[in-house]
């Protein structure tokens, strides 16, 4: 049987520090259908430098000036040939290199799969697991209560995707995993109930949180109705409330 042809995007823009791991995290899979698409936005710290040692590993890339991270993921998506798409930003890491052949193995031609991720510092020291804990089941709907599956967890089949929505600076990946999940039929949304990926803590959508929790807000007013996002936004704020109250601390 033909295996599945997985695209793998990282998009990198001045990130010398980090670059190096994303990029061996997924060179190195066992996985032997991967097609690798880094797209940098022009950077000027060495980043490129790092990116041209493993050219020979890399199936295609590109360095140039783009309008902001989703349209460097638009950039990347368009360039995509694959039967699924994976997004993998620089810092973040594919799990472990069995992780990807291990996705797969989970059941054949789903249309989402989907795992959990593992947070980690600047320090590269492990938070543990993101407060919100996947669903058992996850369809469209699933994100009422916040985001519980992280964008560099989940492995959509390509023809569910569309374009990022510009609109949104910093959580239009929310928007984008909803409306792939809108045309899944939720039996092929498969839950490898494993790790599959570590991530940075401290991006942009960190720096910047009022900004994404509005966005946030507005997207899911988009799909799930006002009235009702403002009810589960109520029911948020109390989980949030008693998990602070429990651990004294938050990782989403």
């Amino acid at each position: 049987m033909t295996l599945p042809k997985l695209t793998v995007i990282t998009v990198v823009y001045n990130n010398v520090r980090d670059i190096e791991r994303t990029l061996l995290s997924v060179i190195n899979q066992t996985y032997p259908n991967v097609e690798y698409i880094v797209v940098d936005g022009g950077s000027t710290d060495g980043t490129t430098a790092v990116i041209q040692r493993y050219a020979d590993r890399i199936s295609r890339w590109v360095s140039e000036p783009d309008k902001g991270i989703y349209d460097a993921m638009n950039k990347g998506l368009a360039m995509a040939t694959g039967d699924y798409v994976l997004f993998m930003n620089s810092g973040d890491e594919i799990y472990d290199r069995y992780t990807v052949e291990q996705v797969f193995a989970a059941a054949p031609g789903a249309a989402i799969y989907y795992g959990e991720t593992e947070m980690y510092d600047a320090n590269w020291e492990s938070l543990g697991l993101r407060r919100h804990g996947i669903p058992e089941r996850f369809t469209w709907r699933s994100f009422r209560y916040g985001m519980n599956i992280s964008h560099q967890a989940i492995y959509i089949r390509r023809s569910l995707t569309e374009p990022y929505d510009l609109h949104y600076q910093l959580s239009s990946d929310i928007d984008w995993i909803i409306r792939a999940a809108k045309k899944a039929d939720p039996r092929e949304i498969i839950n490898t109930k494993r790790l599959v990926a570590k991530y940075l803590v401290g991006g942009m959508s960190k720096k910047r949180h009022w900004q994404s929790l509005r966005e946030r807000f507005m997207i899911f007013s988009k799909h799930y109705g006002l009235l009702p996002n403002v009810i589960n936004h109520l029911i948020i704020a109390g989980n949030l409330a008693w998990y602070y109250l429990r651990h004294g601390k938050t990782n989403d």
